[in-house]
């Protein structure tokens, strides 16, 4: 092998370490007293003591499973040994809860300030389907508009087709349908749209007059409706839709960016593609820029609770209140209650992907996933795409599935993603740009062309997780200036809009 072996002890009481690199069989690791007894690829654990059947198992210095069989000292310690069984967590709602503070760190970004004192970080056009059978036109518009009629129009950035598989074959009231108009309403009044078109066929379950008037939206200069059947056919329709926003553009191009308070800034976190590094160098590393951007004012969302399971106890801790705490821990028994009447499980996450990366149970995944949370106070909890108002480091209930996940933060406010990657995400989300965090080199060079930041440096030793940390916030604020992220560049985000569909199809 050309590369020394090495390996990361993340707490003294932990029973694994974690490899850098792959290490072969019968490697004496120094500075651990532990001989390999397996090959052990890089991201994948190694036992550092004998684990008797049964037995807890600590990373984090945190359970992350149990012996499913006699584990030997200098094992590899996977899926093959490790299972997940229930266990008592101490939910210590405020345990360690910090007084609050006054914003002290100030930091600005470039936005667009709308005339309802919100702060965009782009400025698009939204072309919203209420039904599956409305998505063609609306992408046939969106075509129009991009290519024969925006050149025009230099400050828009572009006009974006909001699609989706449902809204007809479903309960015209009820969670499914409330879970859609929430996060379909979400999008409309995105502050990163500066107009928007919502357009349905005319006989489908969610109407177009019920989605305003249930969610509180309101017609006017930048909110225009219609639909298929009365304007007379799909061809109609395309050259309808395409004056309606016509008649908006000159308006939504007269924007200017200006210094604004990070305040406005609304980050959600995301974590895809996970490998055994990302509780390590990616993770942390954006839990420490989102310590900055709390500390500035600033707002982010973690999110994914099926991927937060089994760490719960480490966010009621850190709540502002016990009520606060409480929502959470609300959210994950409904979670568990769910995938049982599903004939599910928690653990049917991670991913092969994931394991193949060195992630072995949800509990270890979710460990590392709440890394992207930083230490701040957990100030507020949100259901599903609902609107965030709360300033500092709120959770939102979503399920694990990123474009799913993403989809409800967005439609709760989110101006900015930030996305951390082990395995190598590419994922984008208009109207919300999206920055990749890496969280190994290999991975950064690799996929040079979807990564915008290289956590690997965390574990090459060439930047601590304060630096990048640093970093990672510094870029936040140029990618809200304007700046492309890497998924805008390659035009990801139009066909990523996936609502959480809950409810039967009938």
């Amino acid at each position: 092998m050309n590369e020394e072996p090495r390996v990361i002890r993340l707490h003294d009481a932990d029973d694994v370490v974690i490899a850098v690199n792959p290490i072969e069989s019968g490697t004496w690791l120094e500075g651990i007293g532990v001989r390999t007894t397996n090959p052990i690829s890089a991201g994948h654990k190694v036992a550092v003591r004998a684990i008797a059947q049964g037995e807890p198992v600590r990373r984090y210095n945190q359970v992350i499973g149990f012996a499913a069989k006699p584990i030997a000292t200098g094992e590899h310690v996977h899926v093959q040994n490790l299972v997940l069984h229930d266990f008592a967590r101490d939910y210590a709602f405020c345990a360690d809860r910090k007084p609050s503070a006054p914003i002290e760190k100030k930091a600005l970004f470039k936005g667009i300030v709308r005339p309802s004192g919100g702060v965009a970080t782009r400025n698009y056009v939204g072309i919203i389907s209420t039904v599956n059978c409305s998505a063609t036109v609306s992408k046939k518009i969106a075509e129009i508009i991009n290519h024969q009629v925006l050149p025009a129009y230099p400050n828009v950035d572009g006009a974006v087709a909001i699609t989706h598989t449902t809204g007809c074959g479903m309960a015209e009231e009820g969670e499914g349908m409330t879970l859609l108009q929430r996060t379909l309403a979400g999008y409309a009044r995105h502050v990163n749209f500066g107009g928007v078109l919502v357009i349905g066929l005319g006989c489908e379950v969610n109407q177009v007059g019920a989605l305003l008037h249930d969610q509180g939206l309101e017609r006017g200069p930048r909110l225009a409706t219609m639909t298929i059947q009365d304007s007379g056919g799909t061809v109609k329709a395309v050259q309808r839709g395409v004056e309606l926003i016509k008649e908006m553009l000159p308006e939504i191009n007269q924007v200017v960016r200006e210094p604004v308070s990070v305040r406005h800034l609304m980050v959600a976190l995301q974590c895809g593609g996970s490998d055994g590094y990302s509780g390590i160098s990616a993770n942390p590393a954006l839990g420490a820029a989102v310590d900055l951007l709390v500390e500035a004012g600033g707002t982010a969302i973690l999110s994914e609770t099926p991927e937060v399971y089994g760490a719960e106890h480490l966010l009621t801790r850190r709540a502002i209140s016990q009520q606060v705490g409480e929502k959470l821990v609300a959210r994950i028994k409904w979670w568990e209650e769910y995938t049982a009447r599903n004939h599910g499980e928690m653990n049917n996450n991670p991913s092969p992907g994931n394991k193949l990366g060195g992630l072995s149970t949800i509990l270890e995944k979710s460990l590392g996933a709440v890394a992207k949370g930083g230490t701040t106070n957990l100030v507020d909890v949100y259901e599903y795409a609902e609107p965030v108002t709360a300033h500092g480091l709120v959770f939102m209930d979503t399920p694990g599935h990123d474009p799913v996940a993403a989809t409800g933060q967005v439609a709760g406010g989110a101006n900015l993603i930030c996305f951390t990657t082990g395995r190598g995400s590419v994922y984008g989300c208009k109207p919300t740009p999206s920055l990749k965090l890496a969280t190994n080199t290999s991975l950064f060079y690799r996929m040079s062309d979807d990564m915008d930041i290289n956590c690997g440096e965390i574990l090459d030793g060439t930047a601590s997780l304060q630096e990048m940390g640093s970093r990672i916030f510094q870029r936040m604020l140029e990618i809200a200036s304007g700046e492309k992220s890497h998924s805008e560049e390659h035009g990801f985000g139009d066909e990523e809009f996936a609502p959480w569909m809950l409810g039967a199809v009938m």
